[in-house]
């Protein structure tokens, strides 16, 4: 698949701004995706963090008072997190809101399809930067086997280099490997 396939697929409306029902803590995601043979970028969270300690996961995170959008959180946090300096009009399009089952955050993916990225650089939220095969990782889709899982939707999981994706960051992969066959 190539980049001008992936963005015709994965290009939508922006609307950086939705409303939690007070249930929800509010944040966000940048899938960003690049490269010939297309390459998604995941991090590893380190061990020590109080929410999602080890998970594999997108750049991203909760709603700071200065931000004045979702779509700011999701560019903020992932120049933050990995270096990563992605403008808005590099944002082509973005999921459907996805909720974490243990920390109460509704979480609003976005995405953006660029040809090349600088070197990364991972800061203290990072233990680790992951450039995954994007093709060969969304077939390793499975159903998540632990039915606790299941709680609040179906769930998913994805493997790459033994470590297994579950949660939010699946069923992300999930709507992007959806938004591909159609």
């Amino acid at each position: 698949m190539h980049l001008d396939e992936l963005k015709s697929h994965l290009s939508s409306s922006l609307n950086p701004s939705i409303k939690s029902n007070g249930k929800y803590r509010l944040a966000s995601i940048l899938v960003v995706i690049y490269g010939d043979e297309p390459i998604v970028i995941m991090t590893e969270k380190p061990k020590h963090m109080t929410f999602h300690a080890g998970e594999i996961s997108f750049p991203g995170g909760k709603l700071d008072s200065n931000d004045s959008n979702l779509l700011e959180t999701a560019l903020r946090e992932t120049s933050e997190e990995i270096g990563l300096t992605i403008a808005p009009s590099q944002v082509i399009g973005q999921l459907e809101p996805v909720i974490t089952l243990n920390s109460g955050f509704m979480i609003l993916p976005f995405v953006s399809v660029v040809k090349e990225i600088p070197t990364l650089s991972a800061n203290a939220e990072v233990e680790k930067i992951f450039r995954i095969p994007l093709e060969s990782f969304l077939k390793t889709q499975a159903k998540d086997p632990d039915p606790s899982h299941n709680l609040i939707q179906e769930m998913y999981t994805f493997e790459y280099e033994n470590q297994i994706v579950w949660g939010a960051s699946a069923r992300i992969l999930k709507q992007i490997r959806d938004c591909l066959k159609s």
